[in-house]
C-alpha cells in the first residue's frame, strides 16, 4: 500500500472515531471556532489543573481534514504542561497530519490550532520563550 494511501486511512480513522469528541464538565476554557469558507466548526474545550491539561474535548462537524485534525491535535497535547502545548506550533499540526494540505485546505487543518491558540490566550499560557519574569 503506498504512503498516501496509509496517510489517507489514518485521517479517516480520526474523522470516523474522533479521539477526545465530547463536552467536558468542568472546562478551564471554551472556545467555538469556525470556517466560514466551507462551514467547519468545532468547539474546544481545556481543562487545566495546576498547569497541566488534564482534560481536552471537541464537538463539532466539518470536513475529514478538519475533525482529524482536531482529533490528532487534542491527542498530542492531553496530559502535558501549559506552557509545553503553548509551544506547540501550526507546523506541528500539519507534521502529525502526514500529508500535503492544499491552500484551499488550509484553513481546515488549522482550525483545532487556531481555536487552541484562543484557548491558550483564555487562560493566559504563554510559549516557553515568552514566561514573565
Amino acid at each position: 500500500m503506498p504512503m498516501d494511501d496509509l496517510y489517507r486511512d489514518y485521517i479517516l480513522e480520526h474523522y470516523r472515531r474522533p479521539h477526545n469528541f465530547g463536552v467536558l464538565e468542568q472546562p478551564s476554557a471554551t472556545f467555538e471556532g469556525s470556517n466560514p469558507l466551507c462551514g467547519d466548526r468545532i468547539t474546544m474545550q481545556l481543562q487545566v489543573e495546576h498547569g497541566v491539561v488534564t482534560g481536552v474535548g471537541f464537538t463539532g462537524r466539518g470536513c475529514a481534514i478538519s475533525q482529524a485534525s482536531a482529533s490528532l491535535l487534542t491527542d498530542e497535547i492531553k496530559g502535558k504542561p501549559v506552557v509545553e502545548v503553548a509551544d506547540f506550533a501550526a507546523t506541528d499540526l500539519l507534521d502529525l497530519l502526514g500529508i500535503e494540505i492544499s491552500p484551499a485546505r488550509l484553513k481546515c487543518a488549522m482550525l483545532s490550532f487556531d481555536s487552541l491558540q484562543h484557548l491558550l490566550d483564555d487562560i493566559d499560557a504563554k510559549p516557553l520563550g515568552q514566561e514573565a519574569g
